[in-house]
C-alpha cells in the first residue's frame, strides 16, 4: 500500500489509542467500527460531538484500500484533512478548489496507495471521471456525511445527494456508512431506501446533548435582548447568533461591535473572500461571535462554542436541533437560547404559502413549523419534547432547560380565551392581533371607531389584562390550533374548527401566564466530565496560551491541536512525564511527539 498509514492488521482499540488518543470507545462506536470493518453498510444517527467521524475514520485505517468520504462543504473537508494529517493519517480533499496540478497530485497519491481517506463533494464524486478513477483500485468504504441531505423532506436537502444512490450499483462490494445527527423516522427511511442500506443496519445513538441548556424567551426588544444575553456570557465565550435576514445580521454585528464585543457578520451577500476570512477568524480565535444567517454552520467542528442564540424562529425542529448542536461539542456547558414572538410564526407561514413547493410539501413544512411552535409554547421539559420528536421518548425532567429550572405559572384561561375568540368573531375575523387587543382593551383608536368596533359588546372587556398577556394568549391559542392567522389575508385572526369547543366551554384551556418581565434562569449548573476549579484555572489558561502559539505556528485552528477538554484534563491531572501525557484524552502518538514536551514544560512551571 505504498507510504499509506494503513494499519488493517491491528486491533481497533490499539489504533483508537495510538492514532486518536482515546482509551475506550463511546456508545455504539465499537459495534459500528466492527460492522464496517467486516464489510457491512449501515446508518449512524448520533448527536453532534458524540464521535460520528471516528466511525468511518478508524475503519478506514483497518480495511485495505482508500476510504471515500462524501462531504457537502469544502471548508469542512479542509478542517477534517488538517486534523487527520496532524494525527499522521494520510488524507486529502478532492474538490473544485484544487487547481489542475493539485488534482493531478491527488490522483498520483491515490494510484500509489498513499492515501487513507479522500474527502469529496457529492457532485464531484458522481462525475464519471471521478468514478472511473476510483474504480482503478480497492475502496475501503464510502462514508456519506450529513446524510440527511439526501431527503427532500429534511431541513437541508441537497439535490446533489440524490445521485449517491447509484453508488450501491457502481461499488456493490464496498460498505456504505451514512451518518447524520438529525433525522426523524421519515428521513431515516428515505436515507435507507435511497442509499440501499438494509433497514436492520441502523445505530441510533440517541439525540440527547445533556450539556446544552435549552431556553426560550418571549421576543420583546430583540436587539436589546441579544446584547443583554451576550454581555452575560464570559468574555472569552465563542457564540453564534442566527438571524433570518442579511440586513438583521449586519445590524446586530454592528451593534455588538460598537459595544466593544468581537462580532463578525456572515451571510450570502458578502464577498466570498470576506465570508471565508470571517469563518477562519471564528475557527481560530477565542471568544469571537459570529452573527449569521443559516448559510453558516454545517460541518463547523469548533468544539468550544458556548452558545447558539436564535434571534428569529428557525424553519423546523430538525433545523433548530442541527443549529443548536453546534454548541458545546466539547461536552462543557453550553446554551441554546431562542427568542420567539408571534410575528415569527406568521412570517414563516407566509414563506411556506408563497413558496414554489407543491401542496404535499407545503403541508409537510407547515406541520414541521407547527411542531417547532409547540416546542416554543411547551409547558413541560423542553429536552423531553425535542427527544420525543426524534422518537427518543423520556418521562423524567432534564433539570437543564428553562422550564425545569423556572417552571412557568399555569392558569385556567378558559374565560380569557372565550373573550379573545369572541372579539375575533365580533370584528368579522378580518383584523390582526393589534386591532383585536385594542377592542378588548377599550381603546378608541381611529380604526376602532372607523369600523364602529367601540360599539361592540366585547369592547373593553379585557382591560384587566396587559397587551403582553393578550399577545401571549393569542400565540398559545394559535399553537393549540384554537385560533389561526390568515397569512394570505393581512394576518387577520380567524376562528378554527377547535374554536367552537372553547367558546362553548367544552374543553379546558390551561395556559402559561405571561410574566411582565423575563424570567431569570439559573446558569452554570451543567458539569463537564473534568471540571477546572479556581486553583487550576491559571494553569488551564497557560496551556491554552501555549496551544494558541502552536496553532499559529502551524497555521491551524487551536482546537485541531487539542480540544479544551484535553487541556482541562492536563490542568487537573498535571502529568509529569511523556508516559503520563500519553494517557490524556486526545493525545495520540503523533500529537504526543509533536506537542507533549511543550505542554509538559508549562505544567512543570
Amino acid at each position: 500500500m505504498g507510504a499509506s498509514s494503513r494499519t488493517h492488521h491491528q486491533n481497533p482499540l490499539d489504533v483508537l489509542h495510538s492514532v486518536f488518543g482515546y482509551e475506550t470507545f463511546r456508545g455504539d462506536q465499537a459495534a459500528i467500527v466492527d460492522a464496517v470493518v467486516k464489510g457491512r453498510s449501515g446508518l449512524v444517527v448520533m448527536p453532534t460531538g458524540a464521535g460520528k467521524s471516528l466511525c468511518y475514520q478508524l475503519p478506514a485505517l483497518l480495511r485495505p484500500g482508500v476510504a471515500v468520504v462524501v462531504s457537502p462543504l469544502i471548508a469542512l473537508m479542509a478542517d477534517q484533512v488538517a486534523a487527520l494529517t496532524l494525527l499522521g493519517v494520510k488524507a486529502a480533499a478532492y474538490n473544485s478548489m484544487l487547481n489542475t496540478d493539485e488534482r493531478a497530485a491527488v490522483q498520483v497519491d491515490l494510484r500509489a496507495g498513499r492515501l487513507d481517506l479522500l474527502y469529496v463533494a457529492p457532485e464531484r464524486l458522481m462525475g464519471e471521471d471521478t468514478l472511473r478513477l476510483l474504480s482503478e483500485f480497492p475502496l475501503a468504504l464510502i462514508a456519506i456525511d450529513e446524510a440527511h441531505c439526501v431527503s427532500e423532506w429534511g431541513h437541508d436537502f441537497r439535490p446533489d445527494y440524490l445521485a449517491l444512490g447509484r453508488l450501491a450499483q457502481r461499488f456493490p462490494d464496498v460498505p456504505r456508512l451514512a451518518l447524520t445527527a438529525t433525522a426523524d423516522a421519515g428521513t431515516r427511511e428515505v436515507i435507507l431506501n435511497r442509499l440501499a442500506i438494509p433497514a436492520a443496519n441502523q445505530w441510533l445513538g440517541g439525540f440527547d446533548r445533556p450539556n446544552i441548556r435549552y431556553t426560550v424567551a418571549d421576543k420583546d426588544k430583540p436587539l436589546d435582548q441579544v446584547v443583554a444575553f451576550v454581555r452575560a456570557q464570559p468574555h472569552d465565550a465563542a457564540g453564534i447568533i442566527y438571524c433570518q435576514s442579511r440586513a438583521r445580521v449586519d445590524r446586530v454585528a454592528e451593534k455588538l461591535s460598537s459595544l466593544g464585543l468581537r462580532a463578525l457578520p456572515y451571510h450570502a451577500g458578502l464577498e466570498d473572500s470576506v465570508r471565508a476570512h470571517h469563518q477562519q477568524k471564528f475557527l481560530s480565535d477565542d471568544g469571537l461571535i459570529m452573527v449569521a444567517t443559516i448559510a453558516f454552520g454545517m460541518g463547523i467542528n469548533k468544539p468550544d462554542i458556548r452558545y447558539v442564540l436564535h434571534m428569529d424562529l428557525p424553519k423546523s425542529v430538525e433545523a433548530y436541533y442541527q443549529e443548536t448542536g453546534r454548541a458545546g461539542r466539547d461536552g462543557a456547558p453550553a446554551e441554546a437560547h431562542l427568542l420567539y414572538g408571534p410575528s415569527d410564526a406568521i412570517i414563516q407561514q407566509r414563506w411556506i404559502a408563497d413558496s414554489d413547493a407543491d401542496d404535499v410539501h407545503k403541508t409537510a413544512n407547515c406541520a414541521r413549523l407547527d411542531a417547532l411552535i409547540s416546542f416554543c409554547e411547551a409547558h413541560d421539559c423542553r429536552r423531553n419534547y425535542l427527544l420525543g420528536y426524534f422518537g427518543d421518548h423520556r418521562t423524567h425532567a432534564c433539570g437543564n432547560c428553562d422550564i425545569c429550572l423556572a417552571p412557568p405559572k399555569l392558569t385556567d384561561a378558559r374565560v380569557l380565551a372565550q373573550k379573545l375568540l369572541s372579539a375575533v368573531h365580533r370584528v368579522g375575523q378580518r383584523f390582526g392581533v393589534t386591532h383585536v387587543i385594542d377592542v378588548l382593551a377599550g381603546r378608541t383608536t381611529e380604526r376602532v371607531t372607523q369600523f364602529g368596533h367601540d360599539q361592540l359588546s366585547v369592547f373593553g372587556i379585557g382591560k384587566d389584562q396587559s397587551d403582553k398577556q393578550w399577545r401571549a394568549l393569542t400565540r398559545q391559542l394559535v399553537a393549540r390550533e384554537q385560533l389561526a392567522v390568515d397569512v394570505e389575508g393581512y394576518n387577520a385572526l380567524k376562528l378554527t374548527g377547535k374554536s367552537r369547543a372553547v367558546l362553548r366551554g367544552e374543553v379546558d384551556v390551561v395556559l402559561r401566564v405571561a410574566p411582565e418581565k423575563s424570567r431569570n434562569v439559573r446558569r452554570g449548573t451543567a458539569q463537564t466530565s473534568v471540571t477546572v476549579s479556581p486553583e487550576h484555572e491559571a494553569l488551564f489558561d497557560a496551556l491554552r496560551a501555549v496551544r494558541k502559539e502552536l496553532a499559529t505556528e502551524a497555521k491551524l485552528p487551536a482546537y485541531v491541536i487539542l480540544h479544551d477538554a484535553s487541556l482541562r484534563e492536563m490542568a487537573v491531572l498535571k502529568p509529569k512525564t511523556m508516559a503520563d501525557m500519553a494517557h490524556v484524552k486526545g493525545m495520540g502518538s503523533r500529537k504526543l511527539e509533536a506537542y507533549g514536551a511543550a505542554f509538559l514544560a508549562v505544567i512543570a512551571g
